[in-house]
């Protein structure tokens, strides 16, 4: 079976940026080098990469990654650090950053 990895990386003007891809460390150094120039990533670097998810089925990281890219801040930022049992809390609520 291909694997698949749905990853988040924190930008350098603080944003996060969730992607998909079947080869983790090749696409993270296209990010770091800016391969894309158009790209969400290419004018945000450096880059970090802060979590990342490997799936087996393709489909079942394709829905993970469009589920991710919709949250808040504050839902990727407890799925970044770990704080999986703050997740069903964090969904449709919304917070102020102060």
């Amino acid at each position: 079976m291909k694997q698949s990895f749905v990853y988040i990386l924190k930008c350098a003007d603080n944003s996060y940026y969730t992607g998909i891809t079947s080869n983790l460390s090749k696409r993270i150094k296209e990010h770091k080098i800016g391969v894309y120039k158009d790209s969400y990533t290419s004018s945000r670097r450096p880059i970090e990469l802060v979590f990342f998810a490997e799936f087996t089925d393709i489909n079942l990281a394709i829905q993970t990654e469009k589920q991710i890219k919709k949250w808040s801040r504050v839902k990727k930022e407890a799925l970044i650090n770990g704080e999986f049992e703050k997740l069903p809390n964090l969904a449709k609520k919304k917070f102020n950053s102060e």
